[in-house]
């Protein structure tokens, strides 16, 4: 075991190449999707920076930063997280300040901090919630096995768009991201990225605005105690780490030196990294290599 330094709502645990997060179940004031969380392992190269500032009420809070692109959460969360509830935060007394900085500088030793070069990661390197995974919308039941999300409509609050499409299930292979609105807001939703060629897009033109989340058979939509933060993040996040973890498994390739095959690979190449599941240096990369083969 390392040392670990515990916080009003979680404890960390410094070990050699990684910090484990064990996140305070049960405790008044948890917020709930701490519980969910559990606990989670963070490789050291997960991290980009870490820092430590004053909190409210005599507290201070020493706080890491995660590289973009390494925690399915943080992308799905997509900045929507209010500060309580950022898994990257240990609240902490303010006496034990001089405690906390010490940590931070260790950490600070191995990490290009703040604007230090740290490029995004190209897989994700913290674990999601593991599925089967499931939550309740107001038009509907969302779930995922692992391996295809679906979306069952309910008889109250599923509009007739949806209701004329059916249940909805989608295969990982078949989405290229998800879209999370907090449910918190007015109009909160889960929205699942269709790849290009589905037959649902038949006829729609690239780049024609989705439908409304209430009316599209892709979608879920929030409402009043309908998919709470701690249900419906850590579901979009699992979601979100099976389709990258599927992005390398491409459509079967064309022969090579064969010019309409390289076009359509270098076109599904682009929709991966518009879709952010390629890198910038990933695909830099790959374009150079196919270019080569013209």
């Amino acid at each position: 075991m390392g040392d670990v330094l515990a916080g009003n709502h979680a404890d960390w645990e410094f070990e050699r190449d990684s910090v484990l997060i064990r996140f305070a179940r049960g405790n008044r004031g948890t917020p709930k999707l701490f519980q969910v969380l559990g606990e989670r392992r963070v490789p050291l190269e997960a991290l980009e920076s870490v820092t430590l500032y004053p909190g409210k009420r005599g507290t201070i809070v020493l706080r890491a930063v995660p590289r973009p692109g390494a925690d399915p959460l943080i992308d799905a969360a997509d900045g929507q997280l209010p500060e309580n509830c950022d898994p990257y935060r240990l609240v902490l007394p303010a006496d034990r300040e001089l405690i906390a900085e010490y940590y931070a500088d260790q950490l600070r030793a191995v990490l290009p901090g703040p604007g230090g070069g740290a490029v995004p990661a190209a897989s994700y390197l913290v674990q999601s919630v593991e599925a089967p995974l499931q939550f309740k919308a107001y038009d509907g039941k969302a779930s995922f096995d692992g391996e295809k999300v679906t979306f069952r409509w309910s008889w109250t609050g599923a509009s007739s768009a949806k209701w004329k499409a059916g249940d909805q299930t989608f295969a990982v292979s078949e989405l290229t991201g998800v879209e999370w609105r907090s449910p918190d807001v007015f109009d909160g939703y889960l929205r699942l990225l269709r790849r290009p060629g589905d037959p649902a897009l038949d006829g729609i033109p690239p780049g024609t605005p989705p439908a409304q989340a209430d009316k599209d058979p892709a979608a879920v939509v929030f409402g009043l105690g309908y998919g709470p933060v701690h249900e419906s993040l850590p579901f979009a996040a699992a979601v979100l780490e099976a389709i990258r973890g599927t992005s390398s498994s491409m459509a079967p390739v064309p022969s090579a030196h064969d010019p309409a095959g390289v076009a359509e690979r270098m076109r599904h190449l682009g929709e991966l990294h518009s879709a952010g599941l390629v890198t910038d240096e990933e695909f830099r990369a790959k374009k150079a290599e196919l270019l080569a083969e013209l």
